[in-house]
């Protein structure tokens, strides 16, 4: 920023100019203050009696300094006060106080040479007219001469003062006012970046959520199914009445598994709607931000209370007796409500644990514990070593590996523990605490 307040924020203007209407506006002024100075020098070179060229010379240099003005204003105005006493710079000394006030000079500095400006012009108006008085031989009250002369100096510092003050005052308001435009400009788009980046982690926690949910729904359900299909193959001739209870268990689990995953297509269906992506260059600050508002919303909502809770925790457990596993279930403390996220995931967690056993040690001896503590509920899944294949080969069932990592994240994301590995005896254990939010 310059002496007069302005911003070196355009190239293309001479020397010390911003713009060429600068340049053109100080050389214009430059030329008709010469040209003042240099007539009012003629009057001075009479009155001091020195030859004319020197006095228009003199005048000459002393108006030309206006060019000057925007980069040292205070010399402008020392000229303007050092010929005061000649009669001459009456433009330089206007114009100079104006470019001092309204530049970022201290006002102690803008104050300090007005006032040397104002004593100036008061003694060479108070001596000239009471020369001019003497001369003419008139008579006047005795308080005329200092009211003129306080007039004249007031009239020729206080307007391009006060004018100069407040075209500073405006100019710095203004650029104020820009940079807190360019400032909340790059704070908005800073903020349509960070929304966008929380829509794209909304979205990806939002698919990791539904895959999980998929895999604890369809997993479980078809493990078993396989598992009943292997036991129906093997007796379908040798005991047909157990065969056809096997098939009916084969077909009640498929309903349950169709009906769940058709519950949750619904839900993914029937709410607000996906988060859809729009293109990056039609994407916009409100756009970003609904979307990263509305994914945000919906992962912090719990899950819906129509999920499974732990008062349907035997029937999962008859359901693996059902399917071949020998499973023994005990329950320590007083039984009681939970939060419904909760209840889920400690259901989940001893259904992937079950579904796990089907998959790895299928006929191994499986014990599920359950602990209701003050401030917390714990589970257990742990399975005996398989035992040795007999005459009916348990069913080979796939594994996405993504079971142990599903029960870590949903224990996770309710501040508790899960601890899983296998155990001394060669079986495994799967074990979670999860803080009790009580319903």
């Amino acid at each position: 920023m310059t002496t007069s307040g302005e911003v070196h924020t355009a190239a293309g203007g001479p020397w010390w100019w911003v713009r060429w209407r600068s340049a053109v506006l100080d050389i214009g002024l430059a030329a008709v203050s010469a040209v003042e100075c240099a007539v009012e020098g003629l009057q001075f070179s009479r009155d001091a009696g020195l030859p004319a060229p020197v006095g228009m010379v003199f005048g000459l240099f002393a108006g030309l300094t206006l060019l000057l003005r925007r980069r040292w204003p205070v010399a402008v105005v020392l000229v303007g006060i050092a010929v005061t006493p000649a009669q001459m710079g009456f433009l330089v000394g206007l114009v100079g106080l104006y470019t001092l006030a309204a530049s970022e000079l201290p006002r102690r500095i803008i104050g300090a040479l007005a006032g040397m400006s104002f004593v100036g012009m008061f003694v060479v108006t108070y001596v000239r007219a009471h020369q001019g008085l003497v001369r003419g031989g008139l008579s006047i009250a005795g308080g005329f001469i200092p009211f003129l002369s306080v007039t004249t100096a007031l009239g020729m510092t206080a307007p391009p003062v006060l004018l100069g003050l407040y075209v500073g005052a405006r100019r710095r308001l203004m650029e104020s006012l820009r940079e807190r435009a360019d400032s909340l400009e790059r704070e908005l788009m800073l903020l349509a970046e960070r929304a966008e980046e929380r829509a794209e982690w909304a979205r990806n926690e939002e698919r990791t959520r539904i895959a999980r949910e998929m895999h604890d729904v369809v997993a479980h359900r078809v493990s078993l199914m396989v598992v009943h299909a292997a036991a129906l193959q093997a007796v379908a001739r040798k005991d047909p009445e157990k065969a056809v209870k096997n098939a009916a268990l084969v077909g009640d689990m498929g309903r349950q598994a169709l009906t769940e995953l058709r519950q949750m297509l619904g839900v993914l269906r029937s709410g607000d709607g996906a988060v859809a992506r729009p293109a990056r260059s039609a994407v916009s600050l409100a756009a970003v931000g609904v979307a990263a508002a509305a994914a945000a919303s919906r992962l912090a909502e719990p899950e819906s209370s129509e999920g499974p809770c732990l008062a349907e925790l035997e029937e999962l457990i008859g359901q693996s007796a059902a399917a071949g596993m020998v499973v023994d279930l005990s329950v320590e403390g007083e039984v009681r409500s939970y939060a419904p996220e909760v209840e889920q995931t400690a259901y989940r967690v001893v259904q992937e644990a079950l579904t796990n056993v089907h998959k790895h040690a299928a006929g191994a001896k499986t014990h599920v514990r359950l602990a209701h503590r003050s401030a917390e509920i714990a589970m257990q899944v742990e399975n005996e070593p398989p035992p040795e294949p007999g005459v009916v080969e348990a069913a080979r069932l796939p594994s996405g590996g993504n079971g142990l990592l599903g029960m870590k994240e949903r224990v996770g994301a309710l501040g508790g523990v899960f601890v899983s590995g296998p155990t001394d005896a060669g079986g495994f254990r799967v074990s979670a605490v999860i803080p009790a939010g009580v319903a």
